[in-house]
């Protein structure tokens, strides 16, 4: 008997059988095996071995010799690059809005971010209102499309509007993008500042809108360049943040306030004023919206809770009298249906108790103290920076100098430990030079100075 045919004819009946039967199936024994092939229990054996090696049996202790477990086929690797061809064109902002909003990496120093350092955020008491909310079966039922009216009321008191001129929303940035699209549509133009926060320009451009940016300044935007773009443009829709700007921190000068409302009303159009610094001036008292100086419409009053307390405290309330208020309610109703009721009510709580004012008076300590301690690092490591101190908001706005690259600063500065926001993001069109924006309400005082070194030293090499 030849025994290498005779274990290549059993190693293939083996495999034929194997193949067709599910795992745990179990084989002929080796006696009928021994039979079929006429072959030795040697040969039968040293077969079953090597179909054993393969993976293809098991061989069990008194019981025989079974179909093995197949193991799992490798995993198809996904096609989606037809979705490149359906979705087309990336749109611009997306890539810069989600680098601002990233965590810094661990041990980095944070200079960069849009909401306060968890030190300064109320959540001891933001936590007892939500526990106290979350407690009553009532806040979890179905409120008011609009939300609840007042809390609509709080937000409506300072700006000459009524409760029901007001809708809430889950947060600003909602409330913003909300906004756009309920007054302008898609290929519209919208004026904004510029610099203006990326967050609105990232909401336009997903909205479909032409953005062109107007000129401004230490005293905020320039009535004049924004009648001459509203001439130039036929726009119908101005996005602004009067008090304490992002990035730049300008407040709109008392003698500029009447000239852009002027040139809004001469152009019947609209103004956004995002008044999201409204709770963070640091010196003296911020002047009152403009939307409390215009009682025939034109302003549109965006105000949210997030960026003075806390991250997770998503309210804001936008509004607007007449049928741009319907516009706004109507937008936000196939938006969101309703803000959760729980939220609400906890932050109602929250801003109409005592909390709230303290909360305000710390707040207000906290960011001049970092301020100062971070002004008082950039003139001991001058790093050949320019700036004009805000009287409130969250940031420092600075220019560098023409030869210097403010993304590549921002990239180097975060190799070297400190987080930093470059300025191009910020602009609508071409920046007219380098800027970084340096927020002062990430990081404590007592870090200012470690981190202006290691950007000094960055900018210095740049």
């Amino acid at each position: 008997m030849n025994d290498g045919n005779a274990a290549a004819r059993v190693i293939q009946d083996l495999r034929v059988r194997v193949s067709a039967a599910p795992a745990g199936t179990r084989l002929p024994s080796v006696r009928e095996l021994t039979a079929r092939h006429r072959a030795s229990p040697v040969t039968i054996a040293a077969a079953i071995r090597a179909l054993t090696r393969d993976g293809l049996v098991e061989t069990r202790p008194g019981r025989g010799t079974f179909v093995a477990p197949r193991p799992p086929a490798a995993p198809r690797t996904p096609d989606l690059s037809w979705q490149t061809v359906v979705l087309g064109a990336r749109r611009r902002g997306e890539e810069e809005l989600r680098a601002l909003l990233a965590l810094p990496p661990e041990g980095a120093i944070p200079l960069s971010g849009g909401y306060l350092d968890e030190s300064l955020q109320p959540t001891a008491a933001l936590g007892a209102a939500l526990a106290r909310a979350a407690r009553q079966p009532a806040a979890w039922q179905r409120g008011p499309a609009e939300g609840r009216a007042d809390l609509r009321a709080w937000f409506a008191r300072d700006v000459g509007l009524r409760a029901d001129d007001m809708v809430i929303c889950p947060g600003g940035q909602a409330a913003l993008s909300s906004a756009l699209r309920a007054l302008a549509e898609p290929g519209d133009t919208l004026l904004v500042e510029s610099p203006t926060y990326l967050g609105a320009l990232a909401a336009a451009r997903a909205a479909g809108l032409h953005v062109l940016p107007v000129p401004t300044d230490a005293d905020g935007v320039r009535p004049d360049q924004l009648a001459a773009a509203f001439a130039r443009t036929g726009a119908r829709l101005f996005y602004c943040q009067p008090l304490h700007a992002n990035p730049t921190g300008a407040t709109l000068s008392a003698a500029r306030r009447a000239g852009t409302l002027a040139a809004v009303r001469e152009a019947g159009a609209f103004l956004l004023e995002d008044d999201y610094a409204r709770d963070l001036t640091v010196d003296g008292e911020p002047p009152p919206p403009l939307a409390a100086d215009d009682p025939d419409g034109h302003v549109i009053y965006l105000r949210s809770l997030t960026k003075s307390a806390a991250p997770g405290l998503r309210i804001a309330a936008v509004g607007a009298r007449g049928p741009a208020g319907a516009r706004l309610r109507a937008v936000r109703l196939l938006d969101e249906l309703f803000v959760a009721g729980p939220l609400q009510q906890a932050a109602l709580e929250f801003v109409t108790s005592p909390a709230w004012d303290r909360h305000r008076r710390a707040l207000r300590a906290s960011l001049r103290a970092r301020r100062e301690a971070l002004l008082a690092a950039l003139q001991r490591h001058p790093p050949g920076l320019q700036w004009t101190v805000p009287r409130g908001g969250l940031h420092l706005w600075v220019r560098l100098d023409d030869a210097c690259d403010d993304v590549a600063v921002a990239s180097a500065a975060a190799a070297s430990g400190v987080v930093v926001f470059p300025g191009r993001p910020w602009f609508a069109a071409e920046a007219p030079g380098p800027y970084l924006r340096l927020t002062y309400a990430a990081a404590p005082p007592e870090l200012m100075d470690e981190a202006v070194r290691r950007l000094a030293s960055v900018v210095a090499a740049s």
